[in-house]
């Protein structure tokens, strides 16, 4: 650890709808946060949006190829703070149209906006997270369309299960090296203010994914590879984030 600084958590795609929820969650928990983000806009607009929140601290870069996910990594490493955690809610817009109608590039496109930022965010950020006393958590967030596809959503689909079992690959390898590595699932598709007016209300908020999100980096014991989250899981905070804490692991067979 740097200092006394208490360890942020990066969170990337932060200015995103579910991004946001999350970053507001560790707000909430009293976390410092860190966000990432490749429009100077939309990291602007967050700032404002959490203008009371001292703890929140933006910064410009992309992980859309293995380069800048790179100098990103440097950039991180090289903060005062020491990082306590990552949690990536990464992915371009859905792709609507079958996949039986669509070329062979659109499924690539759609890889490369959905998956491909997870890879590259896996290979330079999370060795930051290795060699530390506690276990520190990577966090990937999942769909429901990785389980079950959805319907005129083929490709989004296809690329939400490249994911799903990729999270499972990178949960089994990183142990070795003292990380755990997750994936929240989110069980349904998520409420947000761009589409409430249509919401189901079995739809989790924003917020709720990301208080699910505190809940898995405070001291959970839940160290299967898919975590899910619903509705069932919209709790408060039990208190401030605590990352330092060691929490003692169990490894349940299955997921939830």
């Amino acid at each position: 650890m740097t200092g006394t600084l208490a360890p942020e958590v990066l969170v990337l795609g932060g200015t995103g709808a579910v991004g946001q929820g999350i970053v507001g969650a560790l707000l909430e928990a009293g976390s410092p946060v860190l966000v990432v983000g490749r429009d100077p806009g939309r990291l602007a607009a967050l700032r404002a949006q959490f203008d009371d929140e001292p703890g929140l601290e933006t910064l410009l870069g992309s992980l859309a190829d293995d380069e800048s996910a790179k100098v990103v990594a440097d950039r991180v490493a090289a903060r005062p703070r020491p990082l306590g955690a990552v949690v990536a809610a990464l992915g371009g817009p859905y792709a609507r149209g079958r996949v039986i109608d669509r070329p062979g590039d659109a499924l690539v496109q759609t890889l490369q906006l959905d998956l491909m930022p997870h890879v590259h965010a896996v290979h330079h950020l999370l060795p930051l997270l290795q060699d530390h006393h506690h276990p520190r958590r990577f966090v990937m967030i999942g769909s429901p369309a990785g389980v079950k596809p959805w319907a005129a959503h083929g490709d989004s689909s296809v690329t939400a299960a490249a994911l799903r079992m990729y999270a499972q690959v990178v949960h089994q390898e990183a142990q070795a090296i003292g990380v755990r590595a997750q994936m929240l699932e989110v069980s349904a598709p998520v409420c947000t203010p761009s589409n409430a007016a249509n919401a189901c209300i079995e739809w989790p908020s924003a917020l709720l994914v990301g208080r699910r999100v505190v809940s898995l980096l405070d001291q959970c014991q839940d160290n299967r590879a898919i975590v899910r989250c619903d509705t069932r899981d919209a709790q408060l905070p039990r208190g401030l984030l605590r990352l330092d804490a060691p929490p003692h692991w169990r490894e349940p067979a299955g997921m939830t």
